[in-house]
């Protein structure tokens, strides 16, 4: 999660009409306070900015310098209607619509469009890109035409608990729109590759020089610091993904091994999970302190379930552990298989007496473990070289469309 101050900015809903106001103390917003940019990109997401930093925050702080960046999430309760607009840099905002509970999905909707069209008119938005993680925001974004419309694919949403059924129609009716597409990891890409005619994969990249701090010896975090070693390390959402019964069952076997887990609980009750002496829930961190924890562990975990919601998953946290150093034990996620199985920093196991020899395999003697290889594989998959990859595939699309403009002059 990142740690950017929250200016909350309110946008009143009117019978008539919506208003911007810049900040809580009044300052207005004009179109002016900007420079003109030949570009904007807004972007529909089902993550918010400020939950766990991954992807989004990844690559839409990099597309922030070179377009104006709306990030746009879904709706959240409150008292009343209006837009949050919260400001991360000069060219990047968040934008949160806040509706009364029980608000119907067609009134949703009616108020985001009006929102949205607003905001095209006072920022003077009309050459942009859209960029989509959520099919869904096409409920209230059909009416828009962008330069171009970019698919941003990073998981198989379809496949979570509580994907609502109207999403495949409408990843279907996206990708018919969508100039481009990229997708989260190979097996995504392979799966998508034949229903687009210009998908990319991108699998997760990495952020070496955050995370290779954890290779420094950082001063353990407070709330870890009591526990004992060896310390076996869970980074990222806790939810349906995760194989609750190995995790409670590997903690039993081994009472002496600390299993430590970071990350906010979504989607399942935090009463089902297992509980013990030896697990230790610590609950979501900030980004920027991830790798003091990291430093502190001794080998870092996958525990997934294989099951249709991680049947495509590519997990960010798998090069995040290994750039900090970390020995890394997984269970068979395609993904994670075909690209880091062969290492030699990373394990594959598939059930709990394999997880435990393997965990005791990492244990043993880490530093004699053969770096140089990952490390060479890592430097190739920044988020900044993704990024530039992906921006380098826009500007290509930009030159197609004006070429294909000036033959018709």
């Amino acid at each position: 999660m990142s740690n950017h101050s929250k200016q909350a900015v309110r946008q009143p809903f009117a019978q008539e009409h919506t208003r911007l106001i810049g900040s809580e103390r009044g300052a207005s917003i004009s179109s002016t306070s900007f420079a003109h940019q030949t570009q904007d990109l807004i972007c529909f997401s089902h993550l918010r900015w400020n939950f766990v930093y991954q992807r989004p925050q990844h690559l839409l702080s990099r597309a922030s310098r070179h377009f104006r960046v709306w990030f746009w999430e879904e709706p959240v309760a409150d008292q009343q209607p209006w837009l949050e607009v919260r400001p991360i840099n000069p060219k990047l905002h968040i934008l949160v619509p806040h509706l009364p509970a029980g608000t119907d999905p067609q009134t949703q909707h009616d108020y985001q469009r009006r929102w949205l069209q607003e905001l095209l008119a006072q920022q003077q938005i009309t050459d942009f890109v859209a960029w989509y993680y959520t099919p869904m925001a096409l409920n209230f974004t059909e009416h828009i035409q962008p330069r171009l419309t970019v698919y941003d694919c990073m998981d198989e949403l379809s496949a979570f608990r509580g994907a609502p059924p109207q999403l495949r129609e409408r990843e279907k009716q996206l990708m018919q729109q969508a100039q481009l597409m990229f997708t989260g990891g190979q097996s995504l890409y392979e799966a998508k590759k034949n229903l687009h005619p210009s998908v990319h994969a991108f699998p997760s990249s990495i952020d070496n020089h955050h995370f290779g701090q954890a290779r420094l010896g950082l001063d353990d975090p407070a709330d870890q610091q009591a526990l004992a070693y060896p310390r076996i390390g869970f980074s990222g959402v806790i939810d349906e993904r995760l194989d609750i019964q190995l995790l409670g069952e590997l903690a039993r076997r081994r009472p002496d091994w600390q299993f430590v887990l970071l990350g906010p609980v979504v989607k399942i009750d935090p009463a089902s999970l297992p509980q013990g002496p030896n697990l230790h829930y610590l609950g979501m961190k900030a980004y920027e302190q991830l790798p003091a924890y990291f430093s502190n562990w001794q080998v870092a975990w996958l525990p997934f379930a294989l099951n249709e919601s991680t049947r495509f998953i590519s997990p960010t946290k798998t090069p995040e552990y290994l750039a900090a150093g970390l020995p890394v034990v997984s269970t068979p996620i395609r993904d994670v298989v075909s690209t880091y199985g062969e290492c030699g920093t990373v394990w594959i196991a598939d059930g709990v007496e394999e997880f435990e020899r393997s965990i005791e395999a990492a244990l043993q003697n880490p530093s004699a473990l053969c770096w140089s290889r990952i490390d060479a594989q890592l430097a190739q998959c920044s988020w900044q070289q993704t990024w530039k990859d992906m921006h380098t595939l826009i500007l290509e699309q930009f030159q197609l469309q004006y070429q294909k403009h000036s033959l018709y002059e």
